[in-house]
């Protein structure tokens, strides 16, 4: 029995270091987030009351589209009493110039009318900006993640009151090995099986990360869905597959 003990000891001494390498060699799993493409947490400019939230949790809007309005009643008379001002600095400007050709004004007093101009033009624009700050519109077409706030409430400048996210193409978030960073570039293909619903999409590496993480030995790469998948939002989360190249 001593013999066969010190055959099959052998043996086994023999295939376990090929069964570690061969483990060792396997490709890991890797895990991937589906992320917004752009996103948004828009606060307020203005200290002012909510007049209006256009939208709910969920919607979805276009680029342009108004998705919150403040109260304007103020911002609309400074607006007014600078469109008044400017008004009656054209007409003294006006009216001097004529003035000037009988010789009735000075050029100083011609030239002083005209600074007047120019001062009541710049508290317009200055004017026409703060009031269409009252209107909060979308800077990208997408959906809304949360709202922060309620009608009439008042906003202080600075408050958060809208999270917003583009949905429509998601991008693929993972950490891969650096060692990849040997054979991985830019336009490779892949494919991600996403978790909620078992379904697996072709996609393509998009960007690669300048920096390797020197602790965990990785590195960030995102790709880009190669066709459209309106079911997938942003959070998902699932794995990915690629391939070396041989």
């Amino acid at each position: 029995m001593k013999p066969v003990l010190a055959v099959l000891a052998l043996l086994i001494g023999a295939v376990a270091p090929v069964a570690i390498a061969a483990a060792d060699a396997s490709t890991p799993v890797v895990r991937a987030q589906l992320v917004a493409r752009n996103s948004a947490l828009l606060s307020s400019e203005l200290g002012a009351k909510v007049r209006r939230i256009h939208l709910v949790e969920g919607a979805a809007f276009k680029k342009g589209d108004p998705l919150i309005t403040l109260d304007d009643d103020l911002p609309k008379s400074q607006l007014d009493r600078a469109e008044a001002v400017l008004t009656a600095a054209r007409r003294a400007y006006a009216t001097n110039e004529k003035l000037r050709q009988l010789n009735s004004v000075g050029q100083i007093e011609l030239d002083q009318s005209k600074a007047e101009v120019a001062k009541a033009e710049a508290e317009l624009a200055y004017a026409k900006a703060i009031f269409a700050k009252c209107q909060i519109l979308a800077p990208f077409s997408g959906r809304v993640a949360e709202i922060r706030i309620h009608e009439q409430e008042y906003m202080q400048a600075g408050q958060a009151m809208i999270d917003l996210i583009d949905d429509a193409t998601p991008e693929i978030d993972f950490i891969a090995p650096s060692k990849w960073l040997a054979w991985l570039r830019v336009g490779g293909a892949m494919d991600v099986t996403i978790d909620e619903n078992g379904r697996t999409y072709s996609a393509t590496v998009e960007r690669i990360g300048a920096r390797v993480d020197p602790v965990s030995q990785s590195v960030k790469v995102v790709a880009a869905l190669s066709q459209p998948a309106p079911e997938l939002v942003a959070g998902m989360s699932g794995s990915i597959g690629i391939n070396p190249p041989q």
